[in-house]
């Protein structure tokens, strides 16, 4: 009988053959290739997140799982990168047979919380409270095939759209648009933007967060076939007025954080990026864009379907699992209620922008 065992690690302490299983295995079980799913991401967060680990599932020597998280006190755990991270669960073989609370116990948790647990996860399935849509934009035939699909289900959006571009280049100046820039200018101008629009809406700002600040400067300078960074940025003349940063494998290109320079509002400078973005992606051979969980209205106009993600918590027996039950539960609870009722809903959202209003003329 072959030996199974489960070794815990630091993303760093991988060995060049792990990441090559880890890739190979995501390739061969995995629907989409999205980067989050990947090891550069697993170890792009244990750069700037000290309780990261990777629980590493070997049968007789050889690496047939990895299963990627954050260890917190009191083996409170949750997914690697949570908070900012759009996929997430654990790169298995499919003939490998795991209890999960075992997996758990193996790993030294209590507690393992997901927010966008993808489906076909079926180990962390079952234990799912919560499933939200992430819409995504398909593009397997390139962008003349998907720009006829506007045309005939949005076609007042996309003609909008398309007039706010000529007419950004007019008043504002000639417009030029960059798939993949490395000026670190640009992604500071982006950061900038988002974190404005964080505290507008009401919403914690994640740009004020070390570790996340640090990240997206480390993936900013990843290049690998299956996790790169893509900072895109829409230019008037020589003035940024729109940008993106995300993060692609060879097929998938997961939007992360996109912005514009509120001034310029009126020409609608987000939806044109957007547009000009999904031509470019199909230009560079990329199959598929993840808006990822959450609603809004741009991502409904643009999107040819939806995905599905979980949130949700797998627990083992004790104290810790009870008291991380208590302090999330209910207000999930809450959350899904007003979700589900669209005007509690919009008065949410409001009473978000109102309170980031009086903080912002907070001296």
């Amino acid at each position: 009988m072959t030996t199974q065992r489960i070794d815990v690690i630091h993303p760093a302490e991988l060995s060049a053959t792990d990441v090559e299983v880890w890739g190979e295995l995501r390739a061969g079980t995995a629907p989409v290739a999205n980067p989050f799913m990947s090891p550069q991401f697993c170890q792009s967060v244990g750069r700037v997140r000290p309780g990261a680990r990777v629980a590493v599932v070997r049968r007789g020597g050889e690496p047939v799982g990895f299963f990627p998280f954050e260890r917190g006190r009191w083996g409170r755990g949750r997914a690697i990168g949570l908070g900012v991270s759009d996929c997430q669960g654990a790169v298995l073989r499919p003939d490998l047979r795991l209890d999960p609370r075992e997996l758990l116990r193996a790993s030294s948790l209590a507690v393992w919380e997901y927010n966008h647990l993808e489906s076909g996860q079926d180990l962390f399935l079952p234990f799912a409270t919560g499933r939200f849509a992430s819409p995504v934009v398909d593009l397997p035939g390139g962008y003349a095939p998907y720009e006829n699909l506007l045309r005939t289900r949005s076609r007042k959006f996309l003609k909008s759209t398309l007039a706010q571009d000529r007419r950004l280049g007019r008043q504002v100046g000639p417009l030029r648009f960059v798939f993949d820039e490395r000026n670190p200018a640009a992604l500071r101008t982006l950061m900038g933007w988002k974190s404005a629009q964080y505290r507008r809406t009401g919403r914690r700002d994640r740009f004020a967060q070390d570790w996340i600040l640090n990240l997206v400067r480390i993936l900013a300078d990843t290049s690998a076939p299956a996790c790169s960074g893509v900072l895109s940025v829409l230019y008037a003349g020589d003035r940024p007025v729109a940008a993106h940063f995300g993060l692609r494998s060879r097929t998938v290109l997961s939007c992360w954080f996109p912005a514009y320079d509120r001034t310029l509002a009126k020409f609608s400078p987000g939806l044109v990026l957007h547009l000009r973005m999904i031509e470019a992606a199909a230009a560079a051979g990329i199959d598929m864009l993840d808006f990822g969980r959450g609603d809004a209205a741009y991502k409904d106009s643009l999107k040819t379907r939806e995905l599905t993600v979980h949130e949700g918590a797998l627990l083992r027996p004790g104290p810790t699992a009870a008291v991380h039950w208590l302090s999330r539960e209910p207000s999930r609870a809450v959350r899904r209620f007003v979700r589900e009722r669209p005007q509690l809903k919009a008065a949410a959202v409001r009473t978000l922008e109102t309170a980031g209003r009086i903080r912002d003329r907070r001296p």
